[in-house]
């Protein structure tokens, strides 16, 4: 089907765009010249339009530079706490030269004890770390118990016993005999004579 329509297409192109070639003792006949449309006189040559909206992001559109690269990254840090009131007691320094990273942490633990880690780490050793413990440093940090303040005593209205009735028992009134009345005997209307009908002959209809 895609052949077809192409041909057809094609054929149409070309009868479009045939010329007649005059042959021997054929002269076509004369035309009067006309302006060539491609003079700029006629068709003014128009500005390309300008989308403000492309434009935009054409100017959005950057290339992140890379960062640079640190081919040796130093840096050093170190804390230390001490807060008698809660009993917490930890520091910590690390260092780090290129690759290689050094440094340690302590704390105290519930017991009492101190437990200080040294460690390292290196593209040729990977993580390591040896840990300490020293004896009981500072005596053990007790829980601090939470004293709750006495509830507020509540007054209460005075009790009032109740006084109570004696339960009354029930009166029933003597139970009545029914009464009844007479049976009345049923009215009947009289009976109607009975009415005799002209007998219809079967063969009076057609």
């Amino acid at each position: 089907m895609a052949q077809k329509v192409i041909l057809v297409l094609s054929a149409l192109v070309a009868v479009a765009t045939a010329v007649v070639v005059p042959g021997p003792g054929l002269a076509l006949p004369g035309y009067p010249a006309y302006p060539s449309l491609a003079a700029p006189a006629l068709l003014p040559k128009l500005a390309a339009p300008v989308y403000p909206g492309l434009a935009k992001v054409a100017t959005i559109a950057k290339v992140a530079a890379p960062e640079p690269y640190d081919p040796n990254p130093q840096y050093s840090f170190s804390y230390d706490v001490h807060d008698g009131s809660t009993g917490d007691v930890k520091s910590q320094q690390e260092s780090r030269s290129g690759d290689v990273v050094q440094g340690a942490y302590s704390l105290i633990e519930a017991d009492g004890t101190r437990r200080i880690v040294e460690y390292t780490a290196d593209p040729v050793h990977g993580f390591n770390a040896v840990v300490h413990r020293e004896g009981a440093v500072v005596k053990a940090v007790a829980p601090v118990a939470k004293v709750l303040a006495p509830a507020p005593a509540l007054l209460h209205a005075p009790l009032v016993a109740k006084a109570y009735a004696p339960a009354l028992a029930p009166a029933y009134a003597p139970a009545l005999s029914p009464a009844y009345a007479p049976a009345l005997a049923p009215a009947y209307a009289p009976a109607l004579p009975k009415l005799a009908l002209p007998a219809l002959s079967p063969l009076g209809y057609h």
